[in-house]
């Protein structure tokens, strides 16, 4: 038993150790399941490709298997498409579908560790086949699909099915990565074990206040009043129509997206400038333009979003709900709302809005704050912690299994 320890001991601290040495390492293998992966943008896929780039930067080998069409290889990756279909609502979202193509893929591949992006259908199918073949595993929770569907009619009595399928899905994983304190409590009181928190990077090459582009100003404010912005999907369970309550304020409001809910709320919002799908640079420069970003969806796991404006020198409101909670200190880098108190957010932009000193503070408190969240440090924090103490856990289990058969073989 004490050769037994020594051994894992050993193995702990080479896995660590090469990890750690980036491209001199020992080689680890890793199958990633996607719910998502470009060329889908969305918070899921955003992650999965950041987490790819950093894992391939530092020699690692991956297969990618993801649902919806696309190429079939990314940065030299294999990536194995999985049949999917669209839902109401969400058709560029394509859902995954079983399929024992998935199973042989992986088993050919021969990994070490098997990382679940977001698992609802072909994640849980991915994590069934790990376990069949012995895997270790990490799933990665960042969708709250329970609470987004209790805003769609004709999904608003599945809640409670999504919500013990996730709780099946994520209890049999070694280990589930929550992005927030808020949604690791969700997932502890729903049943789930072995819940960390792991956050999300962002990306400061990209969104900098050096970004802000006077002459866009003038173009949305002539008269040259304070911009308030919205980044982000325009569907139901975002609560964009909540920006109502800003009508009458001494501001320019710009709303920056797509979706389903778009020809509605131009007829809620009528005085809001609609900008459509931004990306890149592009997107980078209108966070940057903005005085107050304002996120309303009180169902955000983390809330990338509020991120990228901090960033870009951006004073942040968001819900006093979910991820938000982690990123916002009310009067230090932001200001909270409470989402079920009509007024609260008009209250907490007017406050913005009436001090631009304070303002300016929190703009500088929030830039301050992400300083260290870049995806490098953010996926390193992943590999180095959580998937070398998951390999750690399975040897420990293999090994214990082997004494085991030992003493009974004897």
């Amino acid at each position: 038993m004490l050769i037994d320890r020594l051994a894992i001991d050993a193995l702990s601290r080479e896995c660590r150790r090469g990890f750690m040495r980036g491209r001199d390492s020992h080689s680890v293998r890793i199958v990633m399941v996607a719910e998502s992966f470009l060329p889908q943008i969305n918070g899921v896929a955003n992650t999965a490709r950041h987490v790819t780039d950093r894992l391939l930067a530092h020699g690692h080998q991956l297969l990618i298997i993801a649902a919806g069409p696309g190429p079939d290889t990314y940065q030299g990756v294999r990536v194995i498409r999985a049949r999917s279909f669209g839902i109401p609502g969400y058709k560029e979202f394509p859902v995954g579908l079983p399929d024992p193509a998935i199973e042989r893929a992986m088993a050919d591949f021969k990994p070490d560790l098997v990382h679940l992006a977001s698992p609802f259908i072909i994640g849980a199918y991915g994590l069934r086949s790990a376990r069949r073949l012995g895997l270790p595993t990490v799933a990665i929770f960042q969708t709250d699909l329970a609470a987004f569907a209790r805003q769609y009619p004709w999904f608003a009595k599945a809640d409670r099915g999504i919500t013990a399928w996730i709780r099946r899905v994520h209890s049999r994983a070694d280990r589930t990565l929550a992005p927030s304190s808020a949604s690791v409590a969700q997932l502890v009181q729903a049943g789930v074990p072995r819940v960390h928190t792991w956050g999300r990077g962002v990306n400061l090459d990209l969104f900098d206040p050096a970004n802000r582009d006077e002459a866009w100003r003038r173009e949305i404010s002539p008269d040259g009043k304070p911009i308030v912005g919205y980044v982000g999907r325009l569907a139901a369970e975002k609560k964009v129509k909540r920006l109502a309550e800003l009508d009458g304020l001494d501001c320019r409001l710009v709303i920056v997206g797509d979706g389903p809910d778009r020809a509605s709320l131009e007829h809620t919002l009528p005085d809001a400038t609609f900008l459509g799908m931004r990306r890149g640079t592009d997107l980078a420069s209108i966070f940057a333009g903005l005085d107050v970003f304002v996120h309303t969806g009180e169902h955000e796991t983390f809330c990338q979003t509020i991120q990228e404006a901090q960033a870009s020198g951006v004073a942040t409101v968001g819900p006093a709900a979910g991820g938000p909670l982690d990123l916002i200190r009310p009067g230090v880098n932001g200001l909270l709302f409470e989402p079920g108190r009509p007024g609260s957010l008009r209250q907490a932009v007017a406050q913005m809005l009436d001090d631009p000193a304070r303002r300016q503070a929190m703009a500088e408190a929030g830039q301050r704050r992400v300083q260290t969240r870049t995806w490098p440090a953010v996926v390193d924090d992943l590999v180095n912690k959580h998937y070398a103490e998951v390999l750690q856990e399975a040897a420990t289990r293999g090994s214990q299994a082997r004494t085991s058969w030992s003493r009974r073989a004897a």
